[in-house]
C-alpha cells in the first residue's frame, strides 16, 4: 500500500469519526443540558478570560453558545464553532433572542479553519474536551490565539461527577477510536499543561464545583438518557443485553447517590483553566 492511499484511508477515517461525533451530539436534546444544567458555565469561563469589547474571540466547541453568547454580550466579535450543524441553529437562535451578534461556524477543533493568531481570545466551555485527539486540538487552540492572548478551559474532572459517569458508562460503551483519550484527561492540569507546553507562560488551574438541579438519582439518570448524547449511544449499544441495561441503570444511580449531600443537592467537579500565548 503506498503513503498516498494510507494518507487517503486515514482522511476518510478521520472524516467518518468526526461525522459520528457531530451525529452523537446532535442526539437527544443537548440544548436542555445547556439550558437546564450548565447556564452558568460560559460566564465563569468568560469572565476568567476576562473578555472584553473589541476583542475578537473564538469559541471552540461552542454547542449552543454557552459561551459564546456571554462573551459577545461584553461587545466582543465572536466566532462559535462546533461539529455539530444542529447545536449551531439553535445556537443562532437564542444569540437571535439575546439580541447580539455571533458567526456560528461548522468545524473540527483538530482542524481548525483559521490563520495563525487570529483571535485575542480562544476558549471552550466543556466542548473541545471531547475531540478524541487531546494533542492535535491543543495544538490548534494555541495555533490560533494570538501571541499575548488568553486560553480558555472548563472541563470536567476525571474524579468528578462527570468523569465518574464516563468511568462507569466505559464497561458497556463502544471502544474508543485508535490514539483516542478520555475526555476528563482535559480535567487533569497536569495533562493540560503537557498538552500546552511552554507555548504558553501564567497557566492558572482551579477546580471548582457547579451546583446541579437533581435531587434525586432517578431524575438525573432519566435526564440524561433523554438529553445527553453519549449517554443516548452508550444505550443504544447495549438495547439488545437487557441485563446490562439494569447493571447500567444501577451504576448510573450508585454514582448520583454518591454525589448527593446531606441536603440532597449534588455539584459536579471541574477545572478553569486560563493561560497566555508566549510572545516569543
Amino acid at each position: 500500500m503506498t503513503t498516498h492511499t494510507r494518507t487517503l484511508e486515514a482522511a476518510a477515517a478521520d472524516a467518518a469519526l468526526k461525522a459520528r461525533h457531530a451525529a452523537m451530539w446532535a442526539l437527544g436534546d443537548y440544548p436542555a443540558v445547556a439550558r437546564e444544567v450548565i447556564p452558568g458555565l460560559g460566564r465563569v469561563l468568560v469572565d476568567a478570560c476576562r473578555v472584553t469589547s473589541g476583542q475578537d474571540v473564538l469559541d471552540v466547541a461552542a454547542g449552543t453558545g454557552n459561551a459564546a453568547i456571554p462573551a459577545a454580550r461584553t461587545g466582543a466579535r465572536v466566532v462559535a464553532n462546533d461539529l455539530a450543524r444542529e447545536l449551531l441553529d439553535v445556537g443562532r437562535r437564542l444569540a437571535a433572542d439575546a439580541g447580539v451578534e455571533i458567526a456560528w461556524e461548522q468545524g473540527d477543533a483538530e482542524a481548525l479553519a483559521y490563520a495563525d493568531g487570529s483571535f485575542d481570545v480562544v476558549l471552550s466551555c466543556v466542548g473541545v474536551m471531547f475531540a478524541p485527539h487531546h494533542q492535535m486540538a491543543a495544538d490548534e487552540l494555541v495555533r490560533v490565539v494570538r501571541p499575548g492572548g488568553t486560553v480558555g478551559l472548563v472541563s470536567w474532572t476525571p474524579a468528578g461527577f462527570i468523569g465518574r459517569m464516563f468511568a462507569a458508562m466505559k464497561p458497556y460503551a463502544a471502544p474508543p477510536p485508535p490514539g483516542g483519550q478520555p475526555p476528563p484527561l482535559w480535567g487533569d492540569e497536569a495533562h493540560v499543561r503537557e498538552l500546552l507546553g511552554d507555548r504558553v507562560e501564567g497557566l492558572v488551574a482551579e477546580k471548582r464545583s457547579l451546583p446541579v438541579p437533581f435531587t434525586r438519582p432517578e431524575d438525573f439518570r432519566a435526564f440524561f438518557k433523554r438529553t445527553y448524547g453519549p449517554t443516548i449511544v452508550t444505550y443504544r449499544g447495549i438495547a439488545d443485553d437487557p441485563d446490562k441495561v439494569a447493571a447500567l441503570d444501577e451504576a448510573l444511580l450508585d454514582l448520583a447517590r454518591d454525589h448527593l449531600d446531606a441536603d440532597g443537592h449534588m455539584g459536579w467537579e471541574y477545572l478553569l483553566v486560563t493561560a497566555r500565548r508566549t510572545t516569543s
